[in-house]
């Protein structure tokens, strides 16, 4: 399982609050990928990679 860090968590509620105004405003389908969005960041299956791409891409790019 993924590790589920801080920023996934602010994600999915970032989610979970546009799902709540997409069906507000009568967006049903939309609200309800980003709820399964919201599930998956929640729920450890997606992992985190956003620290180790920076890393390489910072290997990568030093010294020119």
């Amino acid at each position: 399982m993924g590790k589920l860090t801080d920023r996934m968590r602010r994600q999915a509620d970032d989610n979970r609050d546009a799902a709540d105004w997409a069906r507000a405003h009568g967006r049903d389908d939309r609200a309800k990928e980003l709820e399964d969005r919201a599930d998956e960041l929640g729920s450890g299956r997606v992992t985190d990679v956003t620290d180790q791409v920076s890393a390489l891409t910072r290997w990568a790019f030093r010294g020119r």
